[in-house]
């Protein structure tokens, strides 16, 4: 066996590895997530607390993002915060301790600062051994793994809730993925300490070659109008916990449906992304005003009192998630040129959270007073998210009218 092959195949099975932790991962928090909102009522939080504390670690889960990847950035070492974001899925299961809702509140919110602690280090690992394999590819195999922990989770939740009636016993559970998740990442970790070595990149006269050096000009405006986009579509978007809670309490859906929705809405945004991303390459920037559409569809739908429309909502939910999560991205690295592009990302995560926190919070806020306002509330924010979607897409063709 060559150098080549033999590096490539080690660089396979770090991924591989990698995809399996992803999998272990998401089967514990995904699991969680499923039944977020309807626990937290269940142990007396109301829609306004649901909301408020969902959206704040949704934000938190976004923006420490840019901590954690500065840390990377100036220490070089990836593996100490992935292991550290990796071992706070233990505050899955000890969610089983909780009494009240806002000690179940503080696990959640941990939760989420996890997972924004090691997906920088994560994903820059993967994308040293993807240079191999080739970076689609790469991030591919880990993508699917990582949805496959994301169906199961929730399904763990469906089978504990048609069983056993309580939610105790599903985060119970969790204990067996959260510690075969961090042995995997220690294993992991052992076998391959320096994944960086993977990627060596020379140049002519065999020197590394020196890292991009950062711009330090301001971000264009055509991404400041897209990413006020991307506020108002997040800022009106429901989230699941806020839905799962109108689910239960309206008595729409039994307990143990809701985690089963979640795990059907996690397939639908694996299954769809690969569509979305060709969607997106063939007709360009303007299939995002599709997010705006399809988040008013789930919002009419969603807090109506209907099974069937629930269902739907869900459904439709999925697809939305599947485009924040290829298509919104994707567009970014379209309109930033390179050296802007880390800053970029970090700007994006931020907005993104901070839309997040302030939109459940605000639906929740809410919902307390009016279902009916909830539905208006998202709708009016859309319609605005649409009329900043065609303000930037004027830009962009004056830009271009501009450069031609």
């Amino acid at each position: 066996m060559d150098k080549t092959t033999k590096k490539k195949n080690l660089a396979l099975e770090f991924i591989l590895l990698f995809g399996l932790i992803s999998a272990l991962g998401d089967i514990t928090y995904e699991g969680a997530r499923s039944i977020y909102g309807s626990y937290l009522g269940v142990l007396g939080a109301n829609a306004v607390a649901v909301g408020l504390i969902t959206g704040f670690g949704e934000f938190l889960g976004y923006a420490i993002r840019a901590v954690s990847g500065y840390f990377i950035d100036k220490t070089g070492n990836s593996w100490i915060v992935t292991t550290i974001g990796y071992a706070m899925l233990i505050s899955v299961p000890l969610l089983a301790l909780a009494e009240h809702w806002e000690i179940a509140a503080l696990f959640i919110i941990l939760e989420r600062i996890g997972k924004a602690v090691r997906s920088p280090g994560k994903d820059t690992m993967i994308s040293h051994a993807t240079k191999h394999i080739g970076s689609g590819f790469g991030f591919g195999i880990s993508e699917a793994l990582d949805q496959i922990g994301a169906i199961i989770g929730p399904l763990i939740f469906t089978v504990c809730l048609s069983s056993f009636g309580g939610y105790k016993q599903g985060v119970q559970i969790m204990w067996a993925p959260a510690i075969l998740t961090i042995a995997v990442v220690l294993y992991t970790k052992h076998k391959y300490p320096n994944p960086s070595q993977f990627e060596t990149i020379t140049v002519s006269g065999g020197a590394a070659n020196q890292k991009p050096q950062a711009s330090k000009r301001k971000v264009s405006a055509d991404y400041w109008l897209y990413s006020l986009f991307i506020f108002f579509s997040v800022l009106g978007f429901a989230g699941f916990p806020i839905l799962s809670y109108h689910f239960l309490f309206q008595r729409i859906l039994n307990q143990a449906a809701i985690p089963t929705l979640y795990a059907v809405a996690m397939a639908i945004d694996g299954l769809l992304a690969v569509f979305i991303g060709k969607l997106y390459d063939r007709m360009g920037i303007k299939v995002l005003v599709s997010i705006s559409l399809l988040s008013i569809a789930v919002s009419v739908l969603g807090f109506s009192t209907s099974t069937a429309f629930a269902v739907i909502s869900i459904l439709l939910w999925g697809c939305v998630m599947s485009i924040h999560e290829t298509v919104m991205k994707a567009a970014i690295s379209d309109i930033t040129p390179v050296a802007d592009r880390g800053k970029a990302f970090g700007y994006f995560n931020t907005i993104y959270g901070m839309a997040m926190l302030i939109g459940n919070s605000a639906m929740g806020f809410i919902y307390e007073r009016s279902v009916l306002y909830v539905i208006l509330y998202a709708v009016i924010i859309e319609v605005l998210s649409i009329a900043v979607f065609l303000a930037f897409i004027n830009n962009l063709k004056r830009e271009q009218r501009k450069r031609s």
